[in-house]
């Protein structure tokens, strides 16, 4: 039997949650984390309009899903964002021992690979899936913030 909730559909619901993102004007980064096939937590960006440099989709979907679980820890559970984590939501999500993490665009310059920071152990860590989308959502948001400015 094909199982339909595969790492495609689930990161095709984070690049809604980015939509959801670029519709309000923030940077279109979406998150959605996921245990046993089930999403327990969806998040997108918030920095603007929470005028909060740490409400990043990663940050929102952790405590998100950590209230759902009733704990700070996430293991069995999987991360999947548009957007490389940058080096503070790595850091998050190295505390909240996360099992896996999948990422749909790199960020060569603010990723926590460039930044060599360190996930735990136990984390495991895929890019490059529908990059293609989420790279062109990114792209769309930032040359119609250049022509507006």
């Amino acid at each position: 039997m094909i199982n339909p909730f595969d790492d495609n559909y689930f990161m095709k619901k984070a690049l809604e949650e980015a939509q959801a993102a670029f519709d309000k004007g923030e940077v279109p980064v979406g998150a959605v984390i996921v245990i046993d096939n089930r999403i327990i937590a969806r998040a997108h960006n918030l920095t603007e309009q929470l005028n909060d440099v740490t409400a990043h989709a990663e940050m929102q979907a952790i405590t998100s899903a950590a209230n759902f679980l009733g704990g700070k820890y996430l293991e069995n559970c999987t991360l999947y964002v548009t957007l490389e984590p940058c080096q503070m939501c790595a850091g998050a999500l190295y505390w909240s021992q996360i099992s896996k993490i999948v990422y749909a665009a790199n960020d060569p310059k603010r990723g926590c690979g460039a930044m060599g920071t360190k996930l735990h152990p136990k984390t495991k860590m895929t890019g490059g899936l529908l990059e293609k989308e989420a790279s062109d959502l990114l792209k769309r948001f930032f040359i119609q913030k250049r022509n507006l400015n």
